[in-house]
């Protein structure tokens, strides 16, 4: 029988905290299936790199032998997360949400075994619920325990309003643990009031109370904010996978461990073993590009994760732009600075109108990639290769 301490050590592998360690120990000694979830609710089409984090974690319980319960919060999606915001988030429709669910299931098998995979809706649960059983849900938790969330607290003494609908959140996402029978829950550190709410519901069921696994957030291309679409600093998965290598290559040399660490597949030896060959002397970006074919071929395949090392040292390393361009660093894009005002204040256009009129003509490109969106943000704290036309170049640092 497998030694628990190797399951805990692949367990905790990147994670913030365990809750609690040494009830997740005695559930491992029984020996049976635990049952992983991790809820997802769809608000968006697409998934980036930051969003399977918690998902590479889940495919290691599944490697473990565990049974993994992937949750789409087709039913709490309506409602809308209030973690970590300050204003109420507007509620998605039905359909929307049923759309972004579907494309959810396709991505998320890019990682999850499907053959090990429950997928879940939490509507199958609450829609029978009715008013009635929402108010004895409610009846379970008090407007002081809510209160001391930290969002809700800042909200609440600066005067911003908190909505009915957004205290129930909590209180469905932890009765979902109740209806999943869930004996470990996966969350963002940002997660961690939703959880414990799961473990006091739980009990109140008469259910053994779930353990509790947090994922740090993992930061964008900057290194230093969450990796959010907001700000630029994002890696789709759906990317294309030229655009995702070079993104990939553009990280820092200290970003690229965290990103080993919770998005490499590698054993955690075989990680130690380059870094131990890049402090020998080995060239840092040697290691990024077994990192980026790694993630590009677990997304497209292993032929265009050669293809895309290929394209990138032909744009890169064989002429395709020049060696002499100019370097230029900008400062105030903190976090982040349109491409328009990149391309003026870098001197590669005149002004922001030339700008935009050359994106919209295909004549710009970042990282070899050409710029479609006149709307781009390009990330603090990160150096790209800028193109305009067939022979303006300009290497930008981003302060």
């Amino acid at each position: 029988m497998r030694a628990v301490e190797h399951d805990l050590t692949l367990i905790k592998r990147g994670c913030d905290e365990l809750l609690i360690e040494t009830e997740l120990i005695e559930k491992l000694k029984s020996g049976r299936p635990l049952r992983i979830k991790a809820g997802f609710d769809p608000t968006a089409p697409d998934l980036h790199l930051g969003h399977t984090v918690l998902i590479n974690k889940l495919r290691h319980f599944q490697d473990l032998g565990h049974h993994v319960l992937f949750l789409i919060g087709d039913f709490t999606g309506m409602i809308g997360d209030p973690t970590g915001k300050n204003v109420t988030r507007p509620p998605l429709s039905r359909e929307q949400i049923l759309e972004n669910a579907v494309t959810y299931q396709e991505q998320v098998f890019k990682i999850l075994a499907p053959e090990k995979t429950e997928i879940c809706f939490n509507s199958t649960w609450f829609e029978p619920f009715g008013a009635a059983g929402m108010i004895r849900l409610a009846a379970l938790h008090t407007v002081a325990r809510m209160l001391e969330r930290d969002d809700f607290s800042k909200r609440y003494r600066s005067g911003q309003p908190i909505a009915i609908h957004e205290m129930l959140y909590p209180l469905c996402q932890g009765y979902d643990s109740v209806a999943m029978k869930a004996d470990l829950e996966l969350g963002g550190t940002d997660q961690k009031f939703n959880l414990l709410v799961g473990r006091e519901l739980q009990k109140h069921f008469g259910q053994a109370p779930q353990c509790i696994l947090t994922m740090p957030l993992l930061e964008g291309l900057d290194g230093v904010n969450k990796m959010s679409k907001s700000l630029g600093n994002y890696v789709g998965i759906n990317e294309p996978p030229g655009e995702m290598f070079g993104k990939l290559m553009s990280i820092s040399d200290e970003l690229m461990w965290r990103y080993f660490e919770l998005l490499s597949f590698r054993a955690g030896e075989a990680i130690e073993e380059i870094k131990r060959s890049v402090a020998d002397g080995r060239n840092p970006r040697d290691a990024k590009v077994l990192l980026a074919q790694e993630i590009v071929e677990r997304f497209h395949g292993g032929p265009a994760a050669v293809q895309a090392l290929a394209d990138f040292d032909a744009r890169f390393r064989h002429g395709a732009i020049p060696d002499d361009i100019p370097e230029v660093r900008l400062s105030g894009g903190d976090p982040a600075l349109s491409i328009a005002q990149v391309l003026k204040q870098s001197g590669l256009t005149a002004s922001t109108s030339e700008a935009l009129r050359m994106i919209g003509q295909g004549g710009v490109k970042v990282d070899g990639c050409r710029v479609d969106d006149k709307q781009l943000l390009l990330a603090a704290h990160t150096s790209y290769v800028l193109q305009v036309g067939k022979r303006k170049f300009a290497r930008v640092s981003i302060a």
